[in-house]
């Protein structure tokens, strides 16, 4: 049985990694992003994808997505939360601006995109929620402070929504990918990508479709019983307990 999945950030990286995953076994993808001809690009490797633009940090925005998802393709039957954001610097350094544009992005996008698809998902009765996090927000990041903090309101997120969405038979998982090979993270500074390489026991980074992997697997009736849980994607980087 095919799905509807809405997948953000789908312009680039895991996200679209994601999109084309879902493509690729037969489902309706709508690859979300804040750039629309980021979006329209990953659109045009499969006629299942259709591309539509969203900016996750603002709650209007993200309410025009849905009225224009529903209206064209019905209610969603996942809703996966991959867009992201962040600039490595010192917490010390980090400006108010900053951090709020970290917090918006990283944390409100995936409260504001559940918030605004959830009543149809129950209304539908069932469905399922990914979100991608990261593990910095399991055990810190130097550099990534706020934006560790961020991830790790994701991954509480998805605890609780896990909780209160089981009556009505949607799961809430939660990806979170170590060092993988991206556009955000190709913007780090050489010797950052090269101390986090040494430090992966496969010393090398992962591949989006690698991190797609498990978030198709959430979304799965291989799924069905599993809700609440957050899974690493490290390459053994972080073993988190």
């Amino acid at each position: 049985m095919t799905s509807i999945a809405v997948v953000t950030g789908a312009g680039s990286g895991i996200g679209r990694a994601i999109a084309l995953g879902f493509a690729a076994r037969g489902d309706t993808v709508v690859a979300a992003d804040l750039d629309l001809d980021a979006a329209t690009a990953t659109a045009s490797a499969s006629k299942n994808i259709h591309p539509m633009a969203v900016d996750v940090a603002d709650r209007t925005r993200v309410d025009a997505l849905r009225d224009q998802v529903t209206s064209a393709l019905g209610a969603p039957d996942v809703v996966v939360n991959a867009a992201g954001w962040d600039r490595t610097d010192k917490f010390l350094n980090a400006t108010t601006e900053f951090a709020e544009k970290v917090v918006a992005i990283n944390y409100l996008g995936p409260v504001h995109m559940c918030s605004a698809f959830l009543p149809a998902m129950v209304d539908a009765g069932g469905g399922r929620i990914v979100n991608v996090a990261s593990d910095a927000g399991r055990v810190g990041s130097a550099g990534e402070t706020i934006y560790a903090g961020a991830k790790g309101g994701v991954i509480a997120l998805t605890k609780s929504i896990a909780r209160e969405m089981a009556r009505h038979s949607i799961t809430a998982n939660c990806v979170c990918p170590g060092p993988t090979d991206t556009p955000l993270f190709a913007a780090q500074s050489e010797s950052l990508k090269e101390a986090l390489v040494k430090a992966i026991p496969f010393r090398r980074l992962a591949r989006p479709d690698e991190v797609a992997a498990p978030v198709l697997f959430f979304a799965s009736d291989a799924a069905s019983f599993i809700t609440g849980q957050v899974l690493s994607v490290s390459g053994g980087l972080t073993m988190a307990g």
